[in-house]
């Protein structure tokens, strides 16, 4: 037995979550949820940025929404991989998920390309980011519903965190922000 007292050891650093998110759960045509060359693909677009404002390069965004016609299920079974390799090739290009999985890049944007969702006037998203223990739940609005359960219940300045603006000079474009926290953030939604 050593008569030499423990030697306190240090406190390990503090961890984040991540990041990790954007190395193995992207996929190729990930935010491609319209087919190629479809008429009425809706672009959804905008920057994830943290409390201070700063873009969040390393972020992962999931989309799910209703069908153009309103039903709530797309078709699974989408995604092809390489026959040999086994590697994911991406969307075979021809149907309609309702699902999106796009990560950030180094500027903290992303891009979907879409259909408008028939019946809600939303696409759901959940975010992944570094630092959250747990993952956010939210909405980007395409348009503004005075009729919406949600949107109804917000003070204005609440509200237009949901909403997803319109670009002008932009066919069919619009721009959705999310920020984590601080002046302007996002609605998120709680489900517990």
């Amino acid at each position: 037995m050593s008569s030499t007292p423990p030697r306190a050891l240090p406190p390990t650093p503090s961890q984040t979550v991540g990041p990790f998110f954007g190395y193995a759960l992207p996929f190729t045509g990930g935010g491609d949820v319209a087919p190629p060359g479809h008429p009425d693909t809706v672009t959804l677009h905008g920057r994830v940025l943290d409390g201070a404002g700063a873009a969040v390069p390393d972020a992962l965004l999931e989309f799910w929404q209703a069908g153009p016609d309103g039903s709530p299920s797309g078709a699974p079974g989408s995604l092809r991989r390489d026959p040999v390799t086994g590697a994911v090739l991406g969307r075979d290009g021809v149907e309609f998920t309702g699902f999106a999985r796009v990560p950030t890049d180094a500027d903290g944007h992303y891009t979907l390309r879409t259909l408008p969702p028939g019946g809600a006037p939303y696409l759901s998203v959940c975010v992944f980011a570094r630092g959250l223990l747990h993952h956010l739940f939210t909405r980007a609005y395409l348009r503004d519903d005075p009729d919406d359960g949600l949107l109804s219940t917000l003070p204005a300045e609440r509200r237009a965190t949901l909403l997803a603006l319109p670009e002008e000079g932009r066919h069919r474009t619009h721009r959705f922000d999310i920020r984590l926290q601080g002046e302007g953030e996002t609605v998120f939604l709680d489900f517990a």
